[in-house]
């Protein structure tokens, strides 16, 4: 990755940081959540999805599912970043005249996926890359989701059929930023080595910092880590990441600023 490169997509990564602090005031949002997954999110639209303000309501593209819904800011922002919505619309959140709020909706232009319950992004996610490998279609399908939502059963349900019909054209991102909602997901029902579970199940694994863009694009240069199998990368995060006074804590799972406290954790995201 060259040098220019690198210091656009961090200054976008700042950009995208601004945004979900702003949609979080005036009822909030799931702001800890968002900011872990955001460079992921960001790299992805950036770099290696062959999707595009152009394409999105169209068949023959990649397909992105985030799992982990609720950390829907960081999608929208990006889309904001990359010219798919009009970046003023973020200030819509939460009101009745548009549909950006909590979770993604697919009436917005570029949401694979509306989420809802955890842990079902990746059997959806499965399900679209068969056809995909069905129709001999070159594209592929990404699903974003939370380490605590490997507690779900329908992940590994989605793993093991994944394995047995060889769906490599599917990729599965673990955000591993360690807490689920209020508490720290070991300490809730440990995950453990998350890269050797799936790979006990016939998936190749990969790990990456992933707030780290060089790290990143290393680990999807690699895909598929092993020939005629699924993939998943493990992404080693922090929540909120970005904004000191909220990273890695428990309470900042969910944040809804004061205009004042708003004012001071902006100041938090340098350049």
């Amino acid at each position: 990755m060259t040098k220019e490169k690198l210091i656009s997509l961090e200054e976008k990564a700042r950009n995208v940081r601004r945004s979900i602090l702003e949609m979080s005031t005036n009822g909030g949002a799931f702001t800890g959540s968002a900011m872990s997954c955001s460079d992921i999110i960001l790299w992805l639209y950036n770099d290696y999805l062959n999707v595009n303000k152009d394409n999105l309501d169209k068949k023959d593209r990649d397909m992105f599912f985030l799992s982990k819904g609720h950390s829907v800011p960081a999608l929208y922002s990006v889309f904001a970043e990359m010219g798919f919505i009009e970046k003023n619309r973020l200030n819509s959140h939460l009101k009745e005249e548009d549909d950006i709020y909590w979770h993604p909706n697919v009436n917005v232009a570029g949401v694979d996926f509306h989420s809802g319950s955890l842990g079902h992004g990746l059997p959806i996610g499965l399900g679209a890359a068969l056809e995909m490998k069905l129709s001999d279609s070159e594209d592929k399908v990404v699903v974003l989701m939370g380490d605590g939502e490997l507690n779900e059963g329908s992940a590994w349900e989605a793993a093991l059929v994944a394995t047995a019909h060889k769906v490599d054209n599917l990729i599965l991102i673990i955000d591993r930023n360690k807490f689920q909602a209020n508490m720290q997901t070991e300490e809730l029902i440990p995950l453990g080595n998350i890269a050797e579970k799936f790979r006990a199940f016939g998936w190749g694994a990969l790990e990456c910092n992933g707030h780290d863009f060089e790290s990143i694009e290393t680990a999807f240069s690699n895909v598929p880590a092993e020939s005629g199998k699924p993939t998943v990368i493990i992404a080693d995060t922090v929540r909120g990441k970005g904004a000191a006074s909220i990273e890695a804590r428990w309470d900042k799972w969910f944040c809804n600023f004061t205009d004042e406290e708003l004012k001071r954790v902006l100041e938090e995201v340098k350049d």
